[in-house]
């Protein structure tokens, strides 16, 4: 049995999560950490990591880059490794995060989706496949209470397909400031926000007289939850080090 910190237990996904614990037998959530205490919990909820006393095999957190101080401090100062799923964190952040997995494992990435990740990983085989010659352009939409643009899983593609270029393309955010003819370098990043779109992704590849589109659209949060809880599990037994769902992927398949 793997034992669970939520962070940013109370908030959408910190529910979601407690919700689908409760159909397992391998993991349960010991204590949670959370500055809203609006919502009861079976378990103990901490407004920092400072109070925590339980013995914790790992942590999700579901928050905001603002907890990722506190977060990091007791990872490190009690060897708990650690599942990231928030995003929009900063190159500093990115920087406190790769010096904290050369002392525990820690878990990253902008979404904990299966399908997202077999997306990324059409979306590099067409990039090889077309090269230069295909325009692309990715295009994310999201509920109206996210607070990021582009998402953290945006990004995440573009970087995965920029791995497979010749050349390291530049992201265009906002075509409406520039009026200039679109240089075959770019990779174009556009952003939704409304209602309550879970999340939905389109990576477009535009050539002469065709178009191909790869896309994928969450239903269910419940299905990122899965995800984070299989990441923990994974993560549980691992030495220091990076870690994401590619490498979770290749240990189940």
């Amino acid at each position: 049995m793997i034992n669970i910190l939520m962070s940013g237990c109370n908030g959408r996904m910190g529910q979601v999560i407690t919700a689908a614990v409760k159909e397992r037998e391998d993991v349960q959530i010991i204590c949670g950490v959370d500055t809203y205490d609006g919502i009861k919990n079976d378990y103990p909820v901490y407004p920092d990591f400072t109070s925590i006393t339980e013995k914790v095999d790992a942590v999700i957190d579901f928050s905001n880059p603002s907890a990722l101080g506190g977060l990091l401090d007791y990872a490190v100062k009690n060897s708990v490794p650690s599942v990231l799923c928030t995003t929009g964190y900063s190159e500093e952040q990115i920087s406190d995060i790769n010096k904290a997995a050369e002392k525990i494992a820690v878990f990253r990435s902008g979404n904990m989706s299966l399908g997202i990740n077999l997306l990324i990983e059409i979306s590099k085989m067409a990039a090889k496949v077309f090269g230069s010659d295909f325009d692309i352009e990715i295009v994310e939409k999201h509920h109206n209470k996210k607070i990021d643009a582009p998402s953290g899983t945006a990004l995440m593609i573009a970087d995965e397909i920029s791995t497979v270029l010749d050349s390291d393309p530049e992201y265009i955010y906002d075509r409406h400031s520039v009026r200039k003819k679109r240089d075959k370098k770019e990779i174009g990043i556009s952003s939704v926000r409304g209602g309550t779109i879970v999340g939905e992704h389109e990576v477009i590849f535009a050539g002469d007289n065709e178009v191909v589109t790869i896309s994928h659209q969450a239903q269910s949060r419940s299905l990122f939850a899965i995800g984070a809880l299989n990441a923990a599990v994974f993560l549980a037994d691992k030495s220091a080090g990076n870690y994401n769902m590619s490498d979770l992927l290749k240990s189940r398949y």
